[in-house]
């Protein structure tokens, strides 16, 4: 602007000629306004209706002047892209030189339409003179004669198409929506010509369609767009007031801030550069309204609305409450997380602006005061971030992280875990009474074993089993417990009947009581074995189970109180005797101690952890394999195809105590056995955090005082109560949001089971837990704030001890946090861990602030840095290594989540674009792999790649495409390399455990 003020200085000193005021901007439209369509379409020209400045001292008749190539971009081998303008000018003896080079800077225009294989678009622009006809010409160069121009005019007040009356020859018209202009062809080009007479058209866009080849031709998925803007300015002369002495509101400086990085073809600026920017653009402004341009003028043409008309009443006669400048930022700011951080453009965001004064002074208007409004949207460091973001001269647009250049050989990892035969086998355990008694059922000729079922009675155990042999059915209950014994016994047409037997099914010495009968047991042997046992032959199907409890003189022993239970439908799978072919390719010792503890792991998730962790040092000692096994065995368990508890209750702080006892083994193995840290990293994300005891308890103590607070001590928060007191689990985390979620609906209970199904959880499963869950949420709406925040804070208990890879919780279990106790409730205090760098907290915090961003690429930056940092703490002995791995988990969980949010965005993205992300996905994953040297191959393909795109290299696709078959290949080796490694054991221990084949299929 600084050179056309200048030429237009100079003009008007010599031959005294004044620019004309602007004309007010058009309203834009409803729907879509032209910024937005200015934004959408990347490749964008200004074509005016008429020059900002026209030198007129001595006219002559107007020519056109030759063209002149303003720029000239190598495509392809044998193609080039240009960019002509012809220009209609006055000829003029006075000053003509410094008025034209004026003139054709600010008129200087670069576009770039969609380019084909050996194929480039030119188009060329006469702007004409107000009232004269708009002209632009289009030319394609190597193509083909049937190319085909689909457009239609755009005006500020419809939201579709015009179509002009002025049209080029052979125009057609299609179904009333659009004109289809043929192209001339003209040797290897063609050509068309474009006229625009309706001064209140704003813009054309178009498509070009190949009708040879039924092939069209868009701008990055979008349509083009060529802008006509209408610029009169016929100001005075500036009335003598120096810049100085100009204020400019800051909105408008943003847009034309805005406008400028547009022109400038959006380039990355550093933050110096950013404010030098800034304040080119405030001295832009000021030299129009010292040019005598209206700041109201000045608005309406920035802001596409029309200039507010005065008042003639006196401002006195009003007292208005207007709303403090800092908390209309807060509201916009509000409004802008809340619509997914998207980035606006200078009019939206003046937009934006707006909507928050209006409800914020409809709030005013409503009686409220400003210290009212300040106390309900100023939170916690809310404005700190606004006023950050302002500083920043963001403007609501989403920052990035700068990341650091690495050589990315630093990231390799050759650990490579071999399996061998002698680390497939396991050391053979010593078989117990009770499985030589099941391998002597089993082995009886035609005998099928129903169902199976092993108790825990302190340090002995009582085995149930159920069988069918020559077509009958027989009851069979074997114990180490040496001690006399009765079985106090029943029969069941459903779970939780006692009725008692037939008098001929009864065995001899037994005493038949109301509903019971009493039978005691046999001494037995087997190989020098001796246990205690009662055999049951039935005659019909009618019953579907047994109920028993055993006695020892006056002394009941039940299973955790409650009764012992043997279910005759639940097949199990009849072990096939050895022939080398069962568990091939597995620690099939390993799996099969596995199976044998399921009974006894299905209690509680508390007994699940500390067998898990009795395993660790077999599955260990197995190898590769056996700690295959143990992931299988938690993956099945994680997924819901194991039972998570049955018949026991158990404090939440014993569940989180033997979690933490587990995981603490798993991270010794990490740090001694480099080669599993690979497997080792999906079994923690599958096992979940744990913690220490105070953690755990808060999870029960802090039930009770939400529910005191809150005034909601029955309905679901009871139940849901209970179920916490006596058996927390994953499903715990998922209520929880489903009761948030109702809440912030203002208590729509479709929201509240649309969570829980999206998660995985039904009616039936709330109401199969031990403390079963019958009531919907119902609240009040004064007990809504409450709840949220309360809620809010007790999600942060549960996700510290169920959910590995949460990323809020990962990271303050890093950075430290402290919750403070209140009466019985114990409070937590977590201390941040050492090592780590000074910047990783800011990086985390960015992180944290674009998690939930439209955008993901600024997200995946971040994300990737934060791995990177992370990496070396990861390989080394560090401090609390297990909160370090779980936030690295947690960091790939959401990386992964955000990729897969952006399917959408690369749908019509440039190749660029989708090379940068096929490049941040490999560099994930070489973070989270075991023998890497294959991915980093492929990422340094890419990355050059991309250079070579920069660089306008010709062979750029080719190169691309030979690493696009390298990645294909490389994430083929992996999938078949987890296949192999993992599927085997997936089988043989879902046949032992009766997992359904479908979860066995796709574990």
């Amino acid at each position: 602007m600084g050179g056309f003020s200048a030429a237009a200085a100079a003009e008007r000193c010599a031959v005294g000629i004044h620019a004309s005021p602007s004309s007010p901007a058009p309203r834009p439209r409803s729907q879509r306004p032209l910024p937005a369509r200015r934004a959408a379409a990347s490749a964008s020209l200004a074509v005016s209706r008429r020059s900002l400045l026209v030198p007129r001292a001595v006219a002559a008749p107007t020519d056109r002047a030759s063209p002149e190539v303003v720029g000239r971009f190598k495509l392809e081998s044998n193609s080039e892209l240009q960019v002509l303008i012809y220009n209609r000018i006055r000829r003029s003896t006075c000053i003509w030189g410094v008025a034209w080079i004026s003139y054709l800077l600010y008129k200087f225009v670069r576009f770039c339409l969609c380019v084909v294989m050996h194929s480039v678009w030119q188009v060329t622009l006469n702007p004409a003179p107000q009232g004269a006809v708009a002209e632009i010409n289009l030319q394609a160069t190597n193509t083909s004669g049937s190319l085909v121009l689909h457009w239609g005019a755009l005006r500020p007040d419809r939201r579709e198409w015009i179509l002009p009356s002025r049209r080029p020859d052979g125009t057609t018209v299609y179904k009333n929506k659009a004109l289809r202009s043929p192209f001339v062809k003209s040797g290897d080009n063609s050509t068309l010509r474009i006229e625009i007479d309706d001064p209140a058209v704003q813009a054309i866009e178009f498509l070009v369609f190949d009708e040879a080849r039924n092939k069209w031709f868009k701008n990055n998925g979008q349509n083009f767009l060529i802008q006509l803007q209408t610029s009169r300015n016929e100001g005075q002369d500036a009335p003598g007031a120096t810049a100085s002495a100009v204020v400019v509101p800051e909105d408008l400086v943003q847009i034309q801030s805005y406008l400028r990085w547009e022109r400038n073809g959006k380039k990355s600026y550093t933050a110096d550069q950013e404010k030098v920017e800034y304040e080119a653009a405030r001295a832009e402004l000021i030299e129009e309204l010292n040019r005598g341009v209206p700041l109201e003028k000045l608005r309406a043409r920035l802001t596409k609305t029309p200039e507010s008309s005065g008042s003639d009443a006196p401002a006195s006669q009003t007292t208005i409450t207007s709303v403090p400048e800092e908390l209309v930022q807060v509201q916009a700011y509000l409004r802008w997380e809340k619509a997914g951080k998207p980035n606006y453009s200078p009019e939206k965001q003046l937009v934006e602006f707006e909507e928050a004064r209006k409800e914020l002074q409809a709030e005013l208007d409503n009686g409220a005061s400003v210290d009212q409004l300040r106390k309900k949207i100023v939170k916690g460091n809310l404005e700190k971030k606004v006023s950050k973001q302002l500083e920043k001269k963001k403007y609501f647009s989403v920052e990035r992280i700068q990341r650091r250049n690495r050589d990315i050989t630093q990231l390799l990892n050759k650990h490579k875990p071999v399996v061998t035969e002698k680390q497939v086998k396991a050391a053979p355990k010593q078989p117990t009474v009770l499985d030589l008694f099941t391998k002597s059922l089993q082995e009886g000729d035609n005998c099928d074993v129903l169902s199976r079922k092993l108790f825990k009675i302190g340090d002995e155990e009582i085995l149930a089993i159920a069988t069918n042999a020559l077509g009958k059915t027989r009851v069979h209950l074997a114990t180490n417990r040496m001690e006399p014994l009765i079985l106090h016994w029943a029969l069941a047409k459903k779970p939780g009947e006692w009725e008692a037997p037939p008098s001929s099914i009864v065995p001899s010495g037994s005493t038949v009581l109301d509903k019971a009968c009493e039978t005691s047991f046999g001494e037995s042997e087997l190989d020098g074995l001796q246990y205690q046992v009662v055999e049951i032959e039935l005659d019909d199907g009618r019953y579907k189970g047994m109920p028993f409890v055993l006695r020892r003189g006056e002394t009941w022993i039940k299973n955790n109180d409650s009764d012992f239970y043997l279910d005759f439908n639940t097949k199990v799978t009849k072990k096939s005797k050895d022939t080398g072919d069962a568990g091939k390719g597995t620690a099939k010792d390993f799996l099969e101690r596995i199976a044998d503890l399921e009974e006894d792991a299905q209690r509680s998730f508390m007994h699940r952890f500390n067998i898990a962790a009795d395993l660790v040092d077999q599955a260990r000692d197995a190898g590769l394999l056996g700690i295959v096994g143990l992931f299988v065995w938690i993956r099945f368990m994680s997924t819901r195809q194991l039972i998570w508890n049955k018949n026991y209750n158990v404090k939440p702080r014993e569940i989180s105590q033997a979690q933490d006892r587990f995981t603490d083994d798993l991270e010794n193995m990490y740090k001694s056995y480099p080669q599993y840290r690979e497997i080792l990293r999906m079994l923690l994300s599958a096992v979940g955090r744990g913690g220490e005891g105070d953690v755990g308890q808060r999870i029960r103590d802090e039930i009770l005082v939400i529910q005191r607070n809150n005034d909601c001590k029955g309905g679901i928060m009871e139940e849901w109560h209970q179920k916490l007191h006596n058996n927390t689990s994953p499903d715990d985390v998922v209520i929880c949001q489903a009761i948030i979620d109702y809440i912030k609906s203002d208590f729509d209970i479709n929201v509240y089971w649309d969570t829980l199904n999206k998660n995985g959880i039904t009616k039936e499963r709330l109401l199969s837990y031990d403390r079963a869950i019958h009531s919907e949420p119902k609240f009040r709406s004064d007990q809504k704030e409450g709840l949220l925040r309360d809620l809010g804070n007790y999600m942060r208990s549960l996700k510290a001890v169920h959910s590995g890879a949460d990323l809020e919780s990962a990271i303050a279990t890093c950075m430290g946090y402290k919750s403070e106790g209140e009466g019985f409730m114990v409070g937590v205090q977590i201390n941040p861990v050492n090592g780590l760098s000074s910047g990783f907290p800011d990086l985390l915090q960015f992180v944290l602030d674009h998690v939930e961003d439209k955008s993901a690429e600024p997200l995946l930056e971040g994300l990737l840095e934060a791995r990177v940092e992370l990496r070396p703490l990861l390989t080394g002995s560090s401090e609390r290594l297990k909160d370090l791995i779980f936030l690295d988990i947690a960091l790939d969980s959401t990386f992964r989540t955000a990729v897969e949010r952006s399917y959408e965005e690369l749908n019509d993205a440039a190749p660029e674009k989708i090379m940068y992300f096929i490049s941040l996905v490999l560099e994930n994953l070489a973070l989270s792999t075991d023998d890497n040297e294959d991915i980093l191959y492929c990422l340094k393909g890419w990355n050059r790649a991309m250079d070579m795109v920069k660089q306008k290299d010709d062979q750029w696709a080719l190169y691309a495409k030979a690493f696009l078959d390298r990645t294909r290949l490389a994430l083929a080796i992996k999938g078949e390399q987890y296949y192999n490694m993992m599927q085997p054991s997936a089988e043989y221990l879902g046949s032992l455990l009766n997992v359904e084949e479908w979860a066995v299929r796709i574990l």
